[in-house]
């Protein structure tokens, strides 16, 4: 049995219809779908409630609960709460439910208050390739005290509530870069195993350490495709960074070789054509999950959706290998180990995005003991993720700089 989830990346909102809602405050990214959300009471005897909400269109979100009085709070970047329909969240355990903007800029929030504690038992998401519709389901389970206050708190940097009506503003105003990281694997996939530990939740635990080492720098803000054990398609973490308005991807995996040995990090960037058997292997590798769970990975561009994809990746490839050398530098600078060859291409599918600079990195190898040690070193960690945050910040001014004189 999986742990019990305190944070979820694909979650679900609810408004009970009786309260107002907020006008939002800013341009949302996805509306509610009103015949495809629905919230009622669980059908096993053990009681919670289950909530499903249709979407127009995936978008990231962050999930985390709150004590006295027993909250679950959801986080949308952005959702439109128009849709929902009447008399949605009156069923038994929703106390309350209020929607509006959150006061983290560009994201919307929903904070439904509970008539008992009760903690995330599925999260799930479903996105419908030919319309870019999404379904969205939480289901939450009846939990003693204890187990909620353990699992509760607000996340660093995050002020509760809900914020006040916001004249409306286009884009993103603040200048922060939005970087999106992709821990690898989760769910049904977990990866390589070694052990006791698995890749997927290593790599989950290395990206909310490096995501919070980005937003305390004040200089970006930061968007995971998954924040829980859970599986989300190869697809729909690339839809996912769109929807975010994504500066940048970066796909993070601890794999381990079936073969040969292997040690360090690598950075690769996207190739029809692998460095070698082994990256050909390990793209294998990452995508057969996605075959396995019926999702059809085969590239289906007309004539003319191919030519726009080859001038937007014209721009965006440059960037992606600026990206990959600048991390490559600076672990380096770091002293931090480094794969004999630390640049690598290979034809993973979440490198796909043609509009967005995106990068895969391996941190180390499972299949290696002293990379092993080294991902379960928090001390190694905390300097692997400011060679990182370095590396990162010192592309993006570079980046800027670049676009800068372009437009000139």
């Amino acid at each position: 049995m999986r742990r019990a989830v305190q944070t979820i990346l694909f979650a679900l909102v609810a408004c009970l219809s009786a309260l107002p809602l907020a006008a939002q405050g800013f341009g949302a990214l996805a509306r509610v779908v009103t015949e495809e959300t629905r919230v009622i009471m669980a059908a096993d005897e053990g009681g919670g409630v289950d909530l499903t909400l249709g979407l127009s269109q995936p978008v990231p979100f962050r999930v985390f609960t709150l004590a006295d009085p027993w909250r679950v709070v959801l986080d949308f970047r952005e959702v439109l709460w128009d849709g929902l329909p009447q008399g949605f969240g009156e069923v038994p355990g929703l106390a309350s439910v209020e929607a509006g903007a959150a006061y983290d800029p560009g994201w919307s929030r929903m904070i439904l208050t509970l008539e008992a504690p009760m903690l995330p038992r599925i999260a799930a998401m479903e996105t419908d390739r030919a319309t870019g519709a999404a379904r969205v389901r939480l289901s939450l389970e009846p939990a003693g005290d204890a187990a909620f206050l353990a699992r509760s708190g607000m996340p660093p940097g995050l002020a509760a509530g809900i914020a006040p009506s916001q004249p409306a503003a286009a884009g993103r105003q603040d200048g922060r870069l939005v970087v999106v990281l992709d821990p690898g694997h989760g769910g049904v996939d977990p990866g390589a195993v070694r052990g006791d530990h698995t890749e997927a939740d290593l790599v989950l635990t290395f990206a909310r350490e490096l995501a919070e080492a980005l937003r305390r720098t004040g200089r970006a803000e930061v968007v995971l495709t998954r924040e829980a054990d859970v599986f989300v398609p190869l697809p729909t973490r690339v839809t996912l960074a769109r929807a975010a308005g994504a500066d940048a991807l970066i796909s993070i995996h601890a794999d381990a070789l079936a073969e040969g040995r292997a040690q360090g990090a690598t950075v690769y960037t996207l190739a029809e054509t692998a460095s070698d058997a082994a990256s050909a292997a390990l793209a294998e590798q990452h995508d057969r999950a996605d075959i396995l769970q019926g999702i059809d990975l085969s590239l289906s561009d007309d004539v003319v959706a191919g030519v726009l994809m080859d001038l937007a990746r014209a721009e965006t490839v440059p960037r992606a290998d600026a990206l990959a050398e600048g991390l490559v530098e600076a672990i380096a600078a770091g002293n931090l180990r480094l794969h004999s060859r630390p640049r690598m291409e290979a034809g993973f599918t979440v490198l796909r995005a043609a509009d967005i600079p995106s990068v895969l990195l391996e941190i180390g190898f499972m299949s290696d003991a002293g990379d092993l040690e080294n991902i379960l070193d928090p001390d190694w960690r905390v300097s692997m993720q400011a060679a990182l945050v370095a590396g990162i910040l010192d592309w993006a001014e570079t980046d800027a700089l670049r676009a800068d004189l372009l437009r000139q």
